[in-house]
């Protein structure tokens, strides 16, 4: 891993870090290039715009590793509402939650009765209701999680790391239940023996897992999402879906992050592919910006730039 990564990574989980830079004028001004507002109202207002140019959206909450787990009431209760703010402005937008946030670390029955409320609200609003994956340790309770919902709601996706050793066989595991995928690089800091240390390494193992998904797709094995902003990466894999017959929007999409690369996104829309903007929100913004930018440190430099042009 590059020191650059391990350092951003390292600085996502400092309390010390989070609670002074998340009160700097200077972050808070950064992290607007990724984030419109902490509202609900600020992620939907900025999901309209996109709309317009034919970019649909899914909203996050961001939060995780709840203190008590009486607190998830209130998680729960807020994207019971978010969804029926979504129905209200007819938008085409999904939620996307944290296993974390609805009390998995507390009892793995009550975040599933959660989650299960969550997917049968959105189901009835015609919505796909998106679970994420946290670091390596929540990858066996989080599938656990999902597998049961899928018995009941079929409207339910999940996120599978590409940099995790474990992830082909999670993902033939799961082929069964002919799941939504959202595919993703990772962005946790995880031993050698867990994750792949290299770049290169991860990249590959996306390129094929993707491969995988798309190929099985036209027939039926379900939604196959990109979630990466490895532009090259994604037009080559919409070569290997039209050549494999899986269909854009029907059976695969691109999802990216709200302020990275939107011209990019614009022209992938151009060219016929299905986009959606991921657009998180929230006052708890610190460990998951930090993630972000370790994904590719590169982007340090940028919102240098944008702070002080």
């Amino acid at each position: 891993m590059g020191i650059a990564r391990s350092v951003l990574l390292a600085a996502s989980r400092s309390t010390w870090l989070r609670d002074r830079v998340t009160q700097a004028g200077f972050a808070r001004r950064a992290v607007r290039k990724f984030m419109p507002g902490e509202t609900l109202e600020a992620a939907l207002d900025a999901a309209v715009p996109l709309a317009a140019h034919g970019i649909t959206s899914v909203i996050t909450k961001l939060g995780e590793n709840l203190a008590a787990l009486a607190d998830a009431d209130a998680v729960r209760e807020h994207y019971l509402g978010a969804m029926d703010a979504i129905a209200r402005r007819k938008l085409d937008c999904w939620p996307s939650v944290k296993p974390t946030q609805l009390g998995l670390d507390h009892s793995p029955d009550a975040c599933h009765a959660n989650l299960d409320a969550l997917a049968a609200h959105a189901r009835s609003l015609g919505l796909m209701f998106w679970v994420d994956m946290e670091d390596s340790r929540y990858v066996d309770p989080t599938l656990d999680l999902y597998r049961a919902l899928q018995a009941k709601h079929r409207n339910v996706g999940i996120c599978l790391q590409a940099y995790l050793r474990r992830t082909p066989a999670d993902f033939e595991s799961l082929l069964p239940l002919k799941p939504a995928v959202r595919w993703v690089k990772g962005a946790y800091a995880e031993p050698p023996a867990v994750a792949f240390p290299a770049k290169r390494d991860t990249d590959g193992a996306y390129e094929r897992l993707a491969k995988r998904h798309l190929e099985l797709a036209n027939r039926g094995a379900g939604l196959c999402v990109l979630g990466t902003h490895d532009v090259p990466l994604v037009r080559r894999l919409a070569g290997h879906a039209a050549a494999a017959g899986a269909k854009d929007g029907a059976d695969w999409e691109v999802h990216m992050l709200y302020g990275i690369k939107p011209a990019e996104q614009a022209a992938l829309v151009r060219d016929g592919r299905r986009v959606r903007t991921l657009i998180a929100y929230g006052s708890y913004w610190f460990p998951w910006y930090m993630r972000r930018l370790a994904e590719r440190p590169a982007n340090v430099w940028f919102v240098v730039k944008s702070v002080v042009g």
